[in-house]
């Protein structure tokens, strides 16, 4: 294979405009003949008959109506607050997660919610994660609304409190015993051989319940338990959680039950079926016969004590990306209502049903372009461009369903998700002996689990895994999401050998670069938002901690690194006979330490500069051709034996045949020879999934770290004829935070 053709890509190949205060945007283009591509890419693909027009290509793309944020005046940010239908008159009870960026709600200071006709709300604030100046960085915000009795939007500001008369009143302790007996009541149960294993939440709320949120306004107990038969014996691997959420004014309550099958060190590990069926206020509220409830994984399904209007809340998007919690998305990206209309028709069926696993793929390790992949899947990033209901439906459910993978361990010991910490020699690869830990003697194995008894239709891995609950997280500020999202993050330490992490370090240099990437953006997050009282959290910190010393140690203050700016180590050198590397793999981890140079870690900063080399370089360097920069692989150095090239020149000649690379950049000569037009890049340019959009995000981060250079590689970049619409797909449309006016 000639060494500038491209690996192939999934089909997904739906677009995007750009433009947005502060940053430079790329231009509108074109329509994209979508089965040329996919027939370069599948023999077996089917083809279009003459003068007939290509899937994408029916009908004009529609874009969704634009969701102005409000102004707040003086609020530090907002909601909107949608009611479908009118649900009469009752009060309308909301709780919801917001980040806020540093220093813009200091400790002590206190909000209060102002509706756009100037009347006030109380607030009720529950800080959950702290920046490191006092600042809040995350809170659960809760309200009761007026219903206007109609269906419609109210806008609710986030205004800090100057007369605290208008103060959310402190009343008299929530008492678990009020919300009894009032006629609570929420069971889960499992029906085994005819036999009923269950969990009373109302039981379980007399026996000290955790508190997650408490307040004048709301409280919510979590408690959780192993399914029980009549004769009190415990299921082995059955467990329930709920987390009951009271507004007591109001009489309601927000139910939240999760069944698993995730102890991690619990013998004889397998899947479970049995009939599930959950009951609240003494109604059943869900049956499901015959679920097959796999192996290391969980389910999670909400209900309501007491009617509640139907709400959809959309979050100040610009706001959210402002305070750097979340990448910069192109606002001026216009969602293409045909792919929220897709994701509604996606949603139903078996796919949203526990053990479902929603918009995700069953085989992760598929390779290609694909909605999934990126710091936010596809769904999450229409999600936050256009806070669409449909989109939020998709996102969260999506999140609930990440439970449904057999990656999920959870400690009996603290009945939280096992910690690197406490066992660091535990692991799902290697051999038993791998896991003994020399200070204890014992072995930190997990019980064997045979594979029929273990069966699952999905694949998980590190490499392709998505960002499933961040997001939802941080929008919801549910314990459900929150806990899914340290699953992750620390699955993605312990899959690897305890030798090759180096044990309790949780280093993950052994891996491929793109896993690097999704490890580093899932485990940075977790550190980022985790609770300050988490006890995780202090964990989570010092692994990404020691992951960026490790790789600033490695690259950024090694003066023996390669001059390119590539990461070479675990599987980085696959590809040439070990003498090249894959760009767009790299451009993965250069968009992950972006983020989280953007989260404020440590030592994230630094590596990004260095990291911010090799994007640049390839769209600029003397002696190289940015035509070709998103080329599938590079070659880096001549062979095992030889050092890496000092000048991208140098991996230009090496990576083209002869004829090609001695031809002039932005030739005519040279697009024919790579088979693009003038002024376009390679590897599928036109598409929101070929490796130009993969290096997008890696690009936008360098360019506001990579002064004249990378205001230069940013403008070539962006001044290309073929653009992404990213319409549909808008996972890599990341743009500088802010690019200065060109020099003179």
């Amino acid at each position: 294979m000639p060494a500038f053709r491209l690996r192939p890509a999934l089909p997904c190949l739906l677009l995007l405009p750009f433009a947005a205060a502060h940053t430079q945007s790329l231009p509108e283009t074109g329509q994209l003949d979508t089965q040329k591509v996919l027939q370069s890419r599948y023999a077996g693909a089917p083809s279009v008959a003459p003068g007939q027009a290509a899937p994408d290509q029916a009908a004009p793309r529609q874009a969704a109506p634009r969701q102005a944020a409000p102004d707040w005046g003086d609020g530090i940010t907002g909601v909107v607050v949608e009611t479908g239908d009118a649900g009469g008159k009752t009060p309308i009870p909301l709780s919801f997660g917001q980040v806020f960026a540093p220093g813009d709600l200091k400790r002590g200071e206190a909000l209060l919610g102002r509706l756009a006709d100037g009347h006030t709300v109380p607030l009720q604030v529950d800080v959950k994660a702290t920046h490191p100046d006092g600042s809040v960085r995350h809170a659960v915000i809760s309200a009761v609304l007026p219903n206007a009795g109609k269906s419609g939007s109210q806008a609710l500001a986030l205004v800090k409190e100057k007369d605290r008369a208008d103060a959310a009143k402190p009343g008299a302790p929530a008492s678990v015993q009020a919300l009894l007996d009032a006629g609570f009541s929420a069971t889960a149960s499992a029906a085994i051989g005819g036999q009923a294993w269950t969990a009373s939440a109302d039981k379980l709320l007399r026996q000290k319940p955790e508190v997650w949120l408490d307040g004048p306004l709301v409280t919510e107990w979590l408690v959780s338990s192993p399914l029980r038969n009549e004769k009190g014996v415990e299921h082995p691997r059955l467990s329930a959680r709920f987390a009951v959420r009271w507004y007591r004014a109001l009489g309601k309550a927000r139910v939240d039950v999760s069944i698993e099958n995730a102890w991690a060190f619990q013998p004889a590990p397998r899947n479970e079926t049995y009939d599930a069926r959950i009951q609240v206020g003494g109604k059943e509220v869900y049956a499901k016969q015959d679920l097959v409830h796999y192996n290391q994984a969980r389910w999670r399904k909400t209900f309501w004590w007491g009617e509640v209007p139907a709400v959809h809340l959309r979050h100040d998007s610009a706001y959210l990306m402002a305070s750097r919690a979340l990448p910069n998305y192109d606002r001026s990206v216009h969602v293409a209502e045909r792919a929220l209309a897709e994701l509604k028709s996606k949603w139903t069926g078996e796919r949203t049903e526990p053990m479902g696993i929603g918009l995700a793929l069953r085989y992760m390790p598929t390779t290609g372009g694909r909605s999934d992949i990126g710091l936010l899947p596809a769904w999450g990033a229409l999600y936050l461009l256009s806070m669409d209901k449909r989109a939020k439906e998709a996102t969260l459910g999506t999140a609930d369903l990440a439970g449904s993978w057999s990656m999920h361990y959870r400690d009996r010991r603290t009945d939280r998700p096992v910690s690197l910490g406490d066992y660091p020699y535990m692991t799902i690869l290697g051999h038993a002996g791998d896991t003994r830990n020399p200070k204890t003697g014992k072995l930190e194995m997990f019980p064997p689990c045979p594979s029929e008894a273990c069966k699952t239709p999905y694949t998980h891995d590190v490499s392709h895994q998505a960002s499933f609950a961040y997001l939802p997280y941080l929008v919801t500020g549910d314990f459900y999401h929150l806990e899914e999202l340290e699953f992750w993050a620390m699955y993605d330490v312990f899959n690897s050998n305890p030798a090759y992490r180096e044990n309790v370090k949780g280093l993950l240099k052994s891996d491929q670069v793109r896993g690097q990437a999704w490890a580093l953006r899932t485990l940075g997050e977790a550190a980022y938002i985790a609770p300050d009282r988490d006890p995780l959290k202090a964990d989570f910190q010092r692994i990404v901690k020691a992951n960026l010393d490790w790789y600033n140690a490695e690259y950024t203050d090694n003066p023996k690194a390669n001059m390119l700016g590539f990461i070479a180590n675990g599987y980085a050198l696959s590809y040439h006979k070990g003498n090249g590397v894959a760009p767009w793999q790299d451009d993965f981890f250069t968009a992950a330490v972006g983020h989280l140079a953007d989260l404020g870690f440590e030592g994230a900063g630094r590596l990004l500069a260095w990291k911010a080399k090799f994007p640049i370089q390839r769209m600029t360097a003397p002696g190289a051709c940015w035509t070709d920069a998103a080329i599938y692989s590079l070659v880096v150095r001549d062979s095992n034996a030889s050092p890496f090239y000092t000048s991208m020149a140098e991996a230009w000649k090496a990576s083209h045949p002869p004829k090609v690379a001695q031809l002039a950049c932005d030739s005519a000569e040279l697009a024919q020879a790579l088979k693009v037009k003038p002024n376009e890049m390679t590897g599928y340019g036109a598409t929101p999934m070929g490796y130009p959009a993969n290096m997008q995000p890696a690009l936008a981060y360098a360019a506001d770290v990579g002064d004249k250079a990378g205001r230069e590689a940013w403008q070539r970049f962006v001044s290309r004829s073929a653009q992404p619409d990213y319409s549909a797909a808008p996972q890599f449309a990341i743009v500088p935070r802010q690019l200065p006016a060109p020099e003179k």
